[in-house]
């Protein structure tokens, strides 16, 4: 499971590490396939975005079933505490994201919408009091 705030690196780690016959569930991929021609990389709309996330719902549980025989790489930028012990259930590992909130934000006033910069507020605010497992990146070159 790869972690991290919105335009931290994740999708970027993920094609460094992963291989051609890995699966990959990353939200943001899932909606610009299943939107129509010209659509914004990151910005979807309420009716994309719930057939999205049941079509991902359905991806996670199928790929766990194939654990044995490839690896499965899912972004999950927040999870909640019972995502996180499921991922610890399945023996997976963590990978967390983050090139520091500076960056970060950077890059979401430049490439992202401006109610991104919440969401980052709010992970980096989730973080506070954790243990910071985090792989610092300070640019997207691996």
């Amino acid at each position: 499971m790869v972690t991290g705030p919105p335009a931290a690196g994740k999708s970027s780690w993920i094609k460094a590490h992963a291989k051609a016959d890995d699966i990959v569930i990353d939200l943001d991929l899932m909606a610009l396939a299943m939107a129509g021609p010209g659509a914004d990389h990151h910005a979807h709309g309420d009716v994309l975005m719930r057939v999205v996330h049941r079509a991902r719902f359905a991806a996670l549980n199928e790929a766990y079933q194939h654990l044995d025989k490839v690896d499965v790489y899912v972004i999950h930028t927040q999870p909640s505490a019972k995502a996180r012990a499921k991922y610890k259930r399945l023996d997976a590992r963590i990978v967390t994201i983050d090139p520091g909130r500076d960056i970060v934000m950077q890059r979401v006033k430049a490439m992202r919408q401006p109610e991104m910069e919440r969401v980052v507020t709010r992970w980096y605010n989730a973080r506070r009091g954790q243990s910071h497992d985090a792989m610092p990146q300070a640019s997207r070159r691996w």
